[in-house]
């Protein structure tokens, strides 16, 4: 997609490095990637990611006056700040400095959709509420309240926080650049109040060792369709324990194993019923299926149509896994 400019929106999928108007765009990405960056106030801007890729290389500005906030909507991130790991689900809010964290993102299911709001707190007003009246922001005061304590504060999916955030997804294009504004000063005023020691509140942190137990199972998976693996074997196989490969595929991929096994089925599958001729008993047998109706059963489970509507009318999936 061609680089687009309209009303200081940009929109992308990779931007000319010599883009001075922009500091936040991505560099290389293994997919499609779109970005539309707003700019808000002085000092604080907006971006809309919308990411079907699995690994995207940002160019963020560093410094130790930037910090970010990040909204997922849809899908799931993976953060790496120094030798730990941090994940993001639909609904999840997180505030980090970007200069904690590696500029190359990965998005284990292949699909994000989110917002991210970036702020230096040397070019904002040291207080907004010359903005709106009644509105006490202080964003230094947030940087230091979520970024000195660890590298990343990542809050779970909470209605306080989606009430914020659902509206900017939905927001008519004719008042946008005003609606973003109001709903930005309100998010700052929100996490200006929000207890960082509450239950509602917790760290996603995994080691390496994790995220590389997870990836290495999902690649041997897929390697092996045409078996029914089982927890057991993989464990054998990885020298691991069963509660080690169950924890370790739930944090990264945000699923259980079983279905992560199924998800990779059927949407292999669906890419043989639509690219070969292969018959669905054929398709089912390649798949560790001995009866046509299970496999149908659980292909509709996943894709959201049987394998013969499928293959007469091919839909949309998402390239979760693979």
């Amino acid at each position: 997609m061609d680089k687009l400019k309209q009303n200081n929106v940009f929109e992308y999928n990779v931007i000319d490095k010599q883009e001075k108007q922009c500091d936040y765009y991505v560099v290389q990405s293994d997919g499609d990637v779109i970005l539309r960056y707003y700019q808000v106030f002085p000092g604080i801007s907006l971006v809309y990611e919308d990411i079907h890729a699995q690994n995207c290389i940002y160019h963020r500005k560093i410094s130790d006056s930037i910090f970010e906030i990040r909204h997922c909507r849809e899908g799931r991130f993976e953060g790496k700040t120094q030798n730990e790991f941090f994940y993001m689900e639909q609904g999840d809010l997180s505030v980090c400095k970007p200069q904690k964290m590696l500029n190359k993102s990965y998005y284990p299911l292949h699909h994000y959709h989110g917002i991210t709001i970036i702020i230096d707190v040397e070019k904002t007003p040291k207080c907004l509420s010359c903005f709106l009246e009644d509105v006490n922001v202080e964003p230094k005061y947030l940087m230091d309240k979520f970024c000195n304590i660890s590298d990343t504060f990542v809050a779970r999916s909470m209605s306080s926080i989606s009430h914020v955030f659902d509206e900017l997804y939905c927001v008519p294009e004719n008042i946008l650049k005003g609606y973003i504004k109001v709903k930005v000063l309100g998010l700052m005023l929100f996490l200006t109040n929000i207890d960082v020691k509450t239950d509602e509140v917790i760290k996603r942190k995994f080691t390496h060792n994790q995220k590389i137990l997870a990836n290495n199972i999902a690649q041997y998976l897929l390697e092996n369709m045409d078996t029914k693996v089982r927890l057991e074997q993989l464990s054998e196989i990885f020298l691991v324990s069963a509660t080690q490969i169950k924890s370790s595929i739930k944090a990264v991929y945000g699923i259980s194993l079983q279905n992560m096994i199924k998800i990779q089925k059927m949407q292999s599958a669906a890419k043989l019923l639509e690219n070969t001729d292969l018959t669905i008993v054929e398709i089912a047998g390649k798949h560790g299926y001995d009866n046509a109706s299970k496999f149908s059963a659980a292909f509709k489970s996943i894709i959201g149509v049987t394998p013969k509507e499928y293959r007469n009318k091919p839909i949309k999936i998402e390239n979760i896994l693979t």
